[in-house]
């Protein structure tokens, strides 16, 4: 009886190729063959999974962001007794992919980043990551607000108007995505840019 394929988690094992060469060659450097022998299957299954490169390119960029999404979602619920404050500095830290374990997965997701900028399709899967995250921050910011009761007391904080949890979301992902690429580069240590980013959340969310 022949053996049944599991196509999802093939895909998975392409989409992993794909990250490995991207890391290696740049994403320049990634044709289905290679993709093919480095996931050790047949050009005909790469071309099952994925009718173009594209199509592959694009599963790859959403398995990127999953794992990392994965990642923050764990750190939320790994001490359900920790501060939404807590829990926000954990989240951004994860994005920010600063650790050594992450330096691969950062390369590979700024080559995806930069692709987008003249892919529609990478675009739209950027940004849904985006979104995603986004949403994450500002409702931890709004829940650390409220424990604080720094939402409405801009005069007590020093702040001349009520923090929008919305608008600091997309200032603190601005901030913790160039920390990737600053380390990346050199610019930064990894310790740098956490402390770059653990200052920026300690004036955000004063104690």
């Amino acid at each position: 009886m022949p053996r049944q394929v599991d196509h999802a988690e093939r895909r998975r094992r392409i989409a992993d190729a794909v990250c490995e060469l991207a890391d290696e060659r740049g994403l320049e450097g990634v044709t289905l063959r290679d993709v093919a022998a480095r996931a050790e299957v047949s050009m005909g299954a790469v071309q099952r999974c994925f009718r173009t490169k594209e199509e592959m390119l694009v599963f790859a960029l959403g398995h990127i962001g999953e794992r990392i999404g994965a990642r923050v979602r764990a750190r939320l619920v790994r001490s359900p007794a920790q501060s939404a404050g807590t829990a926000l500095g954990h989240a951004a830290t994860e994005v920010a992919l600063l650790r050594e374990e992450h330096r691969a997965e950062a390369r590979v997701w700024l080559a995806f980043v930069a692709q987008a900028a003249v892919s529609e399709v990478l675009a739209a899967t950027v940004q849904a990551n985006y979104a995603a995250l986004h949403e994450s921050f500002a409702r931890l910011i709004e829940e650390a607000c409220t424990d604080t009761g720094a939402a409405g007391a801009g005069a007590d904080t020093g702040r001349a108007a009520p923090l929008d949890p919305r608008r600091e979301a997309r200032a603190l992902l601005a901030l913790a995505d160039g920390l990737t690429t600053h380390v990346l580069i050199g610019h930064l240590t990894p310790r740098e840019a956490e402390d770059a980013l653990h200052t920026h959340l300690a004036r955000l969310l004063p104690q």
